[in-house]
């Protein structure tokens, strides 16, 4: 049973099973980011955060590219640069607008696997960067392009790239805007795996992935998500907290006696 939805024709979302497929939809453009592609995206990832069921996420881009960033066009009017006062505004949490269209990927409760192909550039890269993994081409190219255009990263791209790359190598990316392909960015550590189709493989994980206790994932998602900022103490209390909310959960039991009996465990979604 599947079901498609689409976004401001910008975004478009099948949901297969318990997994949801996000399509950045405007190959014309190399879904490139204008107004409408923001409004999508939020927009896409707040129904997801609603979706009963879903358990995973891919997120890719249609045509030749996955996201070549910023639509420059929209900065032809020099009279809507005032509108960058509007960054200033939390208009989502701790989030502005575009910051949102990266970080709506890392706030969701369930895994989500970014299919990178073609042009990933600027904010495209930060987009990509809200997922929990990233499968890449090995010719895809890729940038921290924003000093080209005279401005910095601020999709979240700092947040985001933080633990993944190493300082000194995001100063130097980001000062040159230098590009890079797909092998290079596992190395890097913008992704996560080299792949020939990583569509596919994106995929075939994200299936592998929803097949497991839907509260233990969005469990361990969580536990990434703030870890990284606390203290030593503090992880070892939030481990211990999660793990007392899911022992002898009907999932977690479920997720027992199906391992003992060789089969396919029947989860009850959030």
């Amino acid at each position: 049973m599947s079901a498609t939805h689409t976004f401001l024709e910008r975004v478009t979302v099948t949901i297969d099973g318990h997994v949801a497929h996000v399509l950045l939809d405007r190959a014309g453009k190399m879904n490139a980011l204008d107004d409408a592609m923001f409004e999508a995206i939020i927009a896409t990832g707040h129904y997801l955060h609603n979706a009963r069921g879903v358990r995973c996420v891919v997120l890719s881009g249609a045509g030749r590219s996955f996201c070549a960033g910023l639509d420059l066009s929209g900065m032809a009017d020099a009279g809507r640069l005032n509108e960058g006062d509007d960054l200033i505004d939390r208009t989502h949490g701790n989030a502005n607008r575009p910051q949102q269209a990266a970080m709506v990927w890392r706030k969701l409760a369930m895994p989500v696997i970014a299919a990178i192909h073609g042009v990933c550039f600027g904010g495209g890269l930060q987009v990509a960067s809200g997922a929990d993994i990233r499968f890449v081409a090995p010719d895809a190219r890729l940038a921290v392009m924003e000093v080209k255009w005279g401005l910095v990263p601020d999709m979240a791209g700092y947040a985001l790239w933080r633990g993944n790359v190493r300082d000194d190598v995001l100063r130097e990316l980001t000062y040159t805007h230098r590009e890079f392909t797909g092998n290079e960015a596992v190395a890097l550590g913008f992704a996560t795996h080299v792949s020939a189709d990583p569509l596919a493989d994106a995929m075939k994980l994200a299936q592998e992935i929803a097949g497991k206790s839907p509260t233990a994932l969005r469990s361990a998602k969580l536990l990434s998500n703030r870890t990284p900022d606390m203290d030593v103490d503090q992880v070892l209390m939030a481990e211990s907290k999660a793990q007392h909310e899911l022992l002898f959960s009907k999932n977690q039991i479920e997720a027992v006696r199906a391992g003992m009996e060789k089969r396919d465990p029947e989860f009850v979604d959030p």
